[in-house]
């Protein structure tokens, strides 16, 4: 890969962490404190969705410092060895954490008879969010799954090759 476009991935990474890191500290809980201003009985449910939020936006970051370390593999030409399997596991593991927050929230808003002030239209809008972020969620998991057996697959391929060369 060339090294040009491994540094453009690398900002890309680096803005999307230290965004994260803005959205968790700023951004989430500012908007569950606005949110309480304009509708006092989702008080309640402000703490446990900005830990979920918070939560879920780390499961991201998990995922983007192990894409992080398998650039810096490709760049070394090591990407096919059994150690670049233990990056691809973390994405695939934070993906699944990641989706079980989702899934969590999503039972949640179907269980629970949260109040709403447009007629329970906010949460049905957060309960097809949700829902959304665990299919989404299953489906890169479910593919990851498959890019890593394809890795394997091409490890092997490439152990073969050498050994006729």
């Amino acid at each position: 890969m060339h090294s040009l476009l491994v540094g453009i991935l690398r900002i890309g990474i680096a803005a999307a962490v230290l965004f994260g890191l803005f959205a968790q500290a700023v951004i989430i809980p500012t908007t569950a404190a606005d949110e309480v201003d304009l509708f006092p009985p989702y008080e309640p449910y402000a703490l446990p969705y900005v830990i979920a939020s918070i939560l879920g936006v780390a499961c991201v970051q998990v995922a983007l410092g192990a894409i992080w370390m398998l650039l810096a593999k490709v760049e070394r030409d090591a990407i096919f060895t059994r150690a670049a399997f233990r990056w691809v596991d973390l994405i695939i593991g934070a993906a699944v954490v990641a989706t079980l927050i989702a899934l969590g929230a999503a039972v949640h808003l179907t269980l629970d008879a949260i109040p709403s002030p447009d007629d329970g239209m906010a949460v049905e809008g957060a309960l097809l969010a949700a829902l959304a972020c665990v299919a989404a969620g299953a489906a890169f998991s479910m593919l990851m799954m498959i890019m890593r057996t394809l890795l394997g697959k091409a490890m092997d391929m490439r152990t073969e090759l050498a050994e006729v060369i």
